[in-house]
């Protein structure tokens, strides 16, 4: 899943941002409210978190574009320092899809995006499988033909769209807009490197091929 923080505290945003890496989802950051509301328009996120106090374009200002805008698909998970009744009330009523007052307990805002994230696009199976692939998207964990398969948190999230794709061709700008994060060219060589180290771990017979001009498929 593909995760936009929009917070001016850069410490604040860069810790949440390195937190959510490493539970395997791909996350941009934006510290102001222009520059976020761009980013959100552009990127296919999942999730928003978005702070509701921004510098250059106020937080609700922002969450009202982007649940006006039908091209946006992206949930709104909006953070405050305000936690009364009545700012949580005003939040929803702006179209937050959620809200959570700062302090917040780091173990919540996971929980929180995760929700919001399988709330973002058709509900997949618990556990998807195919070709006796086996991968449990809420524990991160996969196997073949009963083989546990240890990989890497973006060999798991390729592996995960592939199997999403139930067959059809997913293209190198699909996977790196989904895995990584916007610092990425799609272009670039890590993304065969990934491919590459995944189809090893996977062993005999091969399972993923490439699709010239469309990209891979399972």
């Amino acid at each position: 899943m593909r995760i936009l923080i929009v917070e001016d505290t850069e410490a604040l945003a860069d810790m949440l941002a390195d937190g959510l890496r490493g539970e395997g989802m791909a996350v941009d950051t934006a510290y102001d409210g222009d520059t976020g509301l761009e980013m959100a328009m552009v990127h296919g996120y999942d999730v928003v978190v978005l702070d509701r106090d921004l510098p250059r374009r106020h937080g609700d200002e922002v969450c009202g574009l982007l649940v006006g805008d039908p091209s946006v698909q992206a949930r709104v998970l909006m953070l405050t320092a305000a936690g009364g009744v009545g700012d949580r009330v005003e939040g929803f009523g702006l179209g937050a899809d959620d809200y959570l007052p700062k302090p917040f307990a780091y173990p919540e805002l996971v929980a929180r995006v995760r929700a919001l994230a399988r709330r973002s696009r058709p509900a997949p199976p618990p556990v998807l499988r195919r070709a006796g692939l086996e991968l449990d998207p809420h524990r991160r964990t996969a196997s073949r033909d009963g083989r546990p398969l240890e990989l890497s948190p973006k060999e798991l999230g390729v592996l995960e769209e592939l199997l999403l794709a139930d067959g059809a061709p997913v293209s190198p700008v699909q996977l790196t807009e989904k895995v990584w994060d916007a610092n990425l060219d799609a272009a670039s060589g890590v993304l065969k490197v990934v491919v590459h180290g995944l189809r090893r771990k996977l062993g005999e017979p091969p399972l993923i091929s490439t699709v010239l001009g469309h990209g891979y498929r399972l």
